[in-house]
């Protein structure tokens, strides 16, 4: 459950967000263009893929890539950028089995049309780490349940039911492949749905600070681990699309540090806590002053 305290810094982030952007499109259109790459360089490398996100950003740009990369990886990038992008001219977009089920063959089609754009069916079981995902005949009712709920608690607060949504999600793994990414997409079209700007789980530090969540929500339905994680990136995202809106200069937050005398290793710890108005630009910590 998130505190008072950080509900009242979103909210505060939230006002200033909404204040700003009118009028500023254009510059959010840019950011969410150059963010793309991280986005789906993040998404892909946490399921495994080899891809660094230079290669991403080539792949993106229609540039030759400079090493062997697999006809499967380049799909997945391609694949997954062109979800994201569908999602961010379409910010009304339903979440219901309709739209979950057309993302999915948009994120597998050419890759695996065996299961693009469908759910698992009979015999078809997966098993995540020890987690071994509800038997194929359930998934249907499994996932209208989860949306119902989702869509009905209009009490609860938004980044816990999200939270509490993703978790559940990969607890079902509605699909045969691509549940991860999916998974992923449907945060940033909740978020988008609520007017809030799309956030990036990174690759870096999964296995310490993603990974574990579910096993933990698996054994006790415990979901504080996963809303502290995506309190923390919706403040990073909302920080960074501040700070270029506001005109703000744009610095290593390495080189913030030095020069106003204070410790680089505590500024970047308050980045990760999120209490001071940081965020990642291709995996290096930034600050607007």
């Amino acid at each position: 459950m998130i505190d008072e305290k950080t509900r009242q810094q979103i909210a505060a982030l939230r006002k200033d967000y909404e204040l700003l952007k009118t009028g500023r499109e254009s510059l959010l259109g840019l950011l969410a263009e150059s963010e793309l790459p991280e986005q789906v360089y993040n998404s892909n490398a946490i399921e495994n893929s080899t891809l660094s996100l230079k290669d991403t950003e080539r792949i993106l740009l229609e540039q030759e890539v400079m090493r062997s990369v697999s006809v499967r990886e380049l799909f997945e990038a391609k694949n997954l950028a062109r979800v994201i992008e569908y999602l961010d001219e379409r910010s009304s977009l339903s979440l219901d089995v309709e739209t979950i089920v057309l993302l999915h063959q948009m994120l597998l089609g050419g890759i695996d049309d065996r299961y693009a754009g469908r759910l698992r069916r009979e015999g078809e079981y997966v098993r995540v780490g020890r987690h071994i995902a509800p038997p194929p005949e359930f998934v249907p009712g499994l996932l209208d349940e989860l949306l119902a709920t989702y869509n009905s608690e209009h009490d609860r607060y938004f980044v816990d039911a999200i939270a509490q949504f993703h978790l559940e999600f990969e607890s079902i793994h509605p699909f045969c492949d691509g549940n991860g990414r999916m998974g992923r997409v449907l945060l940033n079209l909740q978020l988008a749905a609520l007017g809030y700007p799309p956030v990036i789980i990174r690759n870096k530090g999964k296995q310490r600070d993603y990974y574990p969540l579910f096993q933990t929500y698996a054994d006790s339905h415990t979901i504080e681990g996963m809303s502290l994680l995506l309190s923390r990136v919706l403040r990073e995202s909302l920080h960074k699309r501040l700070a270029y809106l506001r005109g703000q200069r744009i610095v290593k937050l390495t080189d913030y540090a030095r020069e106003a005398g204070l410790a680089p290793s505590a500024q970047l710890n308050a980045a990760r806590r999120q209490t001071i108005p940081a965020f990642r630009e291709r995996g290096t910590w930034k600050i607007g002053i």
